[in-house]
């Protein structure tokens, strides 16, 4: 079963020629822009291992020549796959950690002695409780300490790596302002182990792992710029396209406190690793055309028109031959002869994306249009990872697939309940309670003492407390009435209204477990059921919580099922990919725009409204500052 079908997923076919070079002149022309020598594979599994292989190795080298084999690692989700990739090299190979000593790079701080979101303990739970290291051997900045200790502290942390004799190995990740480690922008390069506070972006980031906001510790204690430039070997990985722009900046961009990852343009042996969705932002990648012979297809092309026109401040058919020769698209002339006939193709090209018929036009010449017109009706099945990502990214296409007699069933892939708040269920069992004392007259034991059971775990609950299956299941039922309702709403009959709840999803943490096959079988049961025309997925892979990405790789897995066994249905399927909350789809990749009238934005909007557990109080609101509705 292939579970991570999405990886493969390429907005623009990329030339192999741009990231795999078949020689060192080749390279040297395509990265003469890039400052720090960068490696770019096809899927974060694959930039994962080289980085796994390379650690491996220096490992091995000190084994050895008996000696330590220093390692500085960060916890998070992107080091997730290197880890796995060394645990299996442990299980598998028979290498060995007893060599090796660990420099956890941040602790936050301030922490509760038995504070269990610490990223020593991420960073135990995810590979080191996995290996043979001597715990003796792994060292960590403490987020208990006292206040008044710290700086000794810090100094002291420092003389411990040097007494090892350094580091040898520094991984890390970058985060969303171009930190590294937690030296958030306006870090000096020769800044070393210290209290810092946290940006509010790295905060809201670190929120996914203490719950809320609220309970997320306001500083961290730090491996220095200057510590970690120190290090006889860096690799700094990166993977999805929500890192591209931190990417292009460490990168091309000039070296800067504001984007502190680009202090690695001084190290003489740093190593960037990414996958092609982080590298997306590249000149090499993006712009191609600026640092060698492309080539070219249609989607090249209409990228480069679209660039063109922001880069001149004119719309498509206003280019002249002047404006490509001076940007570097003279190639374009010489295929298709002059700047009118490029500019006429992509403009045609781009008109024909607009619909008001996402099912297709029944009776119409379909040749032009971006949805057949047969058959007709259409069965539909619309995906939605949350019970309102079908409303808040594709609402108005929703309502319009509805309207046009089509067949539109709505499949909730997970119940959403952690991302309800305690009050929203403090609400409902008041309801619950007085429905109980009016209609019941108070005679149902059950209802009063879940309800006392209930009230005094929510009462002495604490941040980092886990809810009882109860509270979630409480939570569950008020995203699936709030989705019941939008769906009422838009006029689809309840009857195609699905609640799948994967169980991948049903931890009761932000951190999910990996997807199972009982996950796809769900969803394979409803395909199978429904045999839809087309199918919608979230195509937002650089999703915050990773679920959106996990929950499409899911519908893929269900489909790459069918298609070995010959599924007749599926020859008349098409499968889109929507976007909305987290990041919308750039023009040159649109590959369908449904327009939307004042009328059907209200109403897109009140469908939205329709889940008031979400309004402004939910605990994971993104990065994007905008509320949904």
């Amino acid at each position: 079963m292939k579970t991570n079908l999405s990886s493969q997923i390429s907005l623009n076919r990329v030339s192999p020629k741009y990231y795999r070079p078949e020689n060192a002149f080749e390279k040297s022309v395509l990265t003469r822009l890039e400052k720090i020598p960068t490696d770019i594979y096809e899927s974060a599994e694959e930039g994962s291992e080289h980085i796994a292989v390379e650690i491996a190795h220096a490992i091995r080298d000190k084994q050895k020549a008996g000696r330590f084999c220093v390692l500085a690692l960060p916890g998070g989700s992107s080091p997730r796959s290197v880890y796995s990739a060394l645990i299996r090299m442990h299980k598998e190979e028979g290498l060995s950690f007893r060599n090796v000593v660990v420099f956890n790079l941040y602790e936050y701080y301030p922490l509760a002695p038995d504070a269990i979101n610490s990223n020593l303990n991420s960073l135990k739970e995810v590979f080191l409780d996995h290996v043979d290291i001597d715990k003796q051997n792994i060292f960590s900045p403490d987020g208990t300490i006292p206040k008044d200790t710290i700086f000794e502290y810090c100094r002291l942390y420092e003389q411990r790596i040097e007494s090892f004799g350094g580091v040898d190995v520094a991984l890390l990740g970058i985060g969303r302002v171009g930190n590294i480690a937690f030296n958030e922008p306006g870090s000096r390069l020769n800044s070393t182990t210290r209290l810092i506070l946290l940006d509010n972006a790295s905060r809201l980031e670190a929120s996914k792992v203490f719950g809320t906001l609220e309970s997320t510790p306001i500083s961290s204690i730090t491996m220095g710029v200057s510590t970690i430039l120190s290090a006889k070997k860096i690799y700094l990985m990166a993977w999805g396209e929500d890192k591209a722009a931190m990417i292009k900046e460490c990168v091309e961009g000039k070296v800067s406190d504001t984007i502190p990852a680009s202090y690695l343009q001084t190290h003489n042996n740093a190593h960037i690793v990414v996958d092609l969705s982080a590298a997306a932002n590249l000149t090499r990648i993006q712009r191609p055309w600026l640092v060698t012979a492309c080539e070219w297809n249609d989607k090249l092309v209409r990228s480069a028109l679209v660039w063109l026109c922001s880069m001149t401040g004119k719309p498509i058919l206003k280019l002249t031959n002047k404006d490509y020769n001076e940007n570097g698209l003279s190639e374009l002339l010489a295929l298709y002869g002059s700047a009118y006939n490029a500019n006429i193709k992509v403009f045609n090209d781009l008109q024909h994306t607009i619909t008001g018929w996402p099912g297709g036009k029944p009776n119409a010449d379909d040749t032009y249009r971006p949805e057949r017109a047969k058959p007709y009706p259409k069965r539909v099945v619309i995906f939605s990872p949350h019970p309102d990502d079908d409303v808040i990214s594709m609402g108005g296409t929703l309502r319009r697939l509805v309207e046009q007699k089509h067949e539109v069933h709505v499949a909730y892939q997970t119940s959403g309940n952690i991302a309800v708040g305690d009050e929203e269920v403090v609400r409902f069992l008041h309801f619950i309670n007085g429905f109980n004392q009016l209609f019941i007259e108070g005679k149902d034991e059950v209802i009063k003492d879940k309800y006392a059971e209930i009230r005094k775990f929510l009462k002495h609950k604490k941040d980092g407390d886990l809810d009882t299956r109860d509270i979630l299941t409480i939570k569950g039922l008020i995203r699936r009435g709030e989705a019941r309702i939008a769906c009422m709403y838009n006029n689809i009959p309840l009857d195609r209204c699905h609640f799948l709840d994967m169980p991948f999803y049903e931890t009761g943490k932000i951190q999910k477990d990996p997807i199972s096959e009982a996950d796809v079988l769900i969803i394979l049961d409803l395909l199978r059921k429904v045999k839809p025309h087309q199918i919608f997925v979230a195509g937002d892979l650089a999703d915050p919580h990773g679920t959106h990405r996990v929950c499409t790789d899911a519908v893929f897995a269900a489909i790459d099922i069918e298609k070995e066994a010959g599924a007749k249905w599926l020859k008349d399927c098409r499968i889109w990919m929507y976007r909305g909350a987290w990041a919308e789809w750039e023009i040159e990749n649109i590959e369908m725009a449904v327009p939307i009238s004042p009328e059907e934005l209200r109403a897109k909007r009140n469908s939205i409204l329709k889940h008031q557990s979400q309004m402004e109080s939910a605990p994971f609101m993104g990065n994007d500052e905008r509320l949904f509705w």
